[in-house]
């Protein structure tokens, strides 16, 4: 017997039509660098997306041909997260964090052959562009008049042609359609090459009622950078379901996103923890300020969040949605939520259930494999998060397959120290290299972290390890203190003691003004260890 049914290609051009013919008076609201908003709609996004597919077909582009953006979150973003895979292009995202010769290695290893760059944009790109050979420079001016650079061409006159008879490239579902490089935390960045299956099938997961509970009625705010994985994904999510969509563009200080979410009455906004901490300094600091709409969720992901900070929001009566995912996960693997058996329990127990990284998406599925094998699900035993599933790369652009992080009954090795409870609920207890290991026995920074946060008078915090003469490595605890408030390191020790064992308690504090981060907002510890690399633990021998 075979099956009956259509064997129909999945494809981010069904998501764009999907938008256009469902939801065509949904609106599409853009902070611009002048900080005014521009206000749009799906029906005419789409309809420009297609003219930029045209435009793209007419000026050369190839199935599978890359197009790099080097924007910031706004409309025309999104259009590109259309338009290119409707061309049968790559969408290529830059970061546009990093440095001119980061930028310029990783233009080279995607071999763009088209770059959309933000006016603003233009200084970073000089820099650059006598580093990469690229065709045509395409520049988003919003608005502005004069002269462009040599070598540079108007967006608005580029996609300025008829797209009424374009049609979609005849593409198989396996298709490439979008690429993102890896952070380069341990290398150089690598390419993770999404397909337009790959693509349609994440929008589905974590837009599913107990994943992100995503619907018509939903305003999103993605503050979680479109060049950082594809914002998580979230754009096409929001876009299929006809969710209208607020991007802030350059602005995404804890005062303007708060404008943005009263103005807008956001109902989900995503971004990293350090983006979050500020916000709810901000509102602990004014409560009544910013009448943001109640009820709002908040997915949170890129590094563990606090208990602290799900309390802290709790108060104001706004819900953390927390998540783990990787570059390499398109990006999502696990939310966390709460299932029947805890809706009577304690308030304080469903908070610790919500810090949780959580469950795994459909289709996702996990193990923690030790030094034995796979380890059980009981919550204590710890190994190596690994996953599978139809959404998670298989190795990396222009990597030897023996090179890529898979095992040899394929999967995907994440490099992060786990583990899974009964209920199937994962918590991440560190990187496998942010680890201390103190007298040959483990530390976890993330969970000494998340305790000093847990102190009123702690803004940030971060743990790494420095080295002790009888003890190989101690941890060093570098905090930043809220505006206004003093704290002594004695009173942090005596705030741990009793939630560690007395060995994993810093001996060691270091209060600085900032904690440096990566270019997507994570605390950058690889910076850290080098300014302390000279420390020496005063804990005692």
């Amino acid at each position: 017997m075979q099956s009956t049914m259509m064997r129909l290609p999945l494809s981010v051009s069904h998501l764009l039509e999907r938008a256009r013919q469902l939801f065509p008076s949904r609106e599409v609201v853009s902070r611009l660098p002048n900080r005014s908003l521009h206000r749009t709609t799906y029906g005419q996004v789409t309809e420009r997306a297609r003219r930029l597919a045209a435009a793209l077909r007419v000026a050369g582009i190839q199935n599978g041909d890359r197009v790099g953006t080097l924007l910031w979150n706004h409309s025309v973003h999104l259009e590109a997260y259309f338009g290119i895979p409707a061309a049968g292009a790559v969408l290529h995202t830059l970061n546009l964090r990093l440095s001119a010769d980061e930028l310029a290695y990783i233009m080279r290893d995607a071999q763009d052959r088209i770059v959309i760059v933000d006016e603003v944009l233009l200084p970073l790109w000089q820099k650059l562009a006598s580093l990469v050979d690229v065709e045509r420079v395409l520049v988003v001016r919003h608005g502005a008049t004069g002269p462009l650079p040599p070598g540079c061409q108007d967006y608005e006159a580029f996609v300025d042609v008829d797209a009424s008879r374009f049609a979609y490239p005849d593409l198989p579902e396996d298709a490439p359609c979008g690429m993102c490089h890896t952070s380069g935390t341990t290398g150089r960045p690598k390419g993770v090459v999404y397909s337009h299956r790959s693509t349609v099938l994440h929008a589905m997961g974590v837009s599913l009622p107990d994943c992100l509970g995503l619907s018509c009625l939903d305003t999103v705010l993605a503050v979680t950078p479109m060049f950082h994985a594809n914002s998580w994904g979230v754009p096409y999510a929001a876009a299929m379901v006809g969710a209208a969509q607020v991007f802030p563009g350059p602005h995404m200080g804890a005062e303007d996103l708060l404008e943005l979410m009263e103005r807008e009455q956001v109902t989900l906004a995503l971004g990293v923890p350090t983006i979050w901490s500020g916000i709810l300094q901000a509102l602990d600091a004014q409560p009544t300020r910013w009448k943001v709409r109640p009820g709002m969720r908040m997915m949170v992901g890129g590094s563990a969040v606090p208990p602290s900070m799900i309390q802290g929001f709790d108060q104001h009566g706004l819900a953390v949605k927390h998540g783990w995912g990787m570059t390499e996960l398109s990006p999502v693997g696990t939310l966390s939520w709460i299932k029947p058996q805890h809706a009577d329990q304690r308030l304080e127990e469903q908070q610790r259930v919500r810090a949780l990284q959580g469950l795994p998406l459909p289709l996702v599925e996990m193990r923690v494999m030790g030094d034995s094998g796979p380890q059980p699900w009981d919550g204590v035993s710890q190994g190596e998060l690994q996953v599978r599933g139809p959404w998670i790369t298989a190795g990396y652009h222009g990597v030897p397959p023996s090179s890529a992080p898979i095992t040899d009954d394929g999967w995907l090795r994440s490099g992060d120290l786990a583990t899974i409870d009964s209920e199937g609920y994962m918590r991440i207890a560190d990187r496998v290299k942010d680890l201390v290991k103190s007298g040959g026995e483990w530390i976890s920074s993330v969970d000494l972290e998340n305790a000093i946060m847990g102190h009123t008078a702690v803004a940030e915090a971060a743990v790494i390890a420095i080295h002790h003469p009888r003890w190989t490595e101690r941890p060093l605890a570098v905090v930043v203190v809220k505006a206004g408030q003093l704290v002594e390191e004695s009173e942090l020790k005596t705030f741990l003691t009793g939630r560690f064992e007395k060995w994993q308690v810093p001996d060691d504090w270091v209060f600085v003004e900032a904690i440096p981060r990566t270019s997507t907002g994570k605390f950058h510890k690889a910076k850290l260890r080098e300014q302390f690399a000279s420390l020496v633990s005063k804990t005692p021998a």
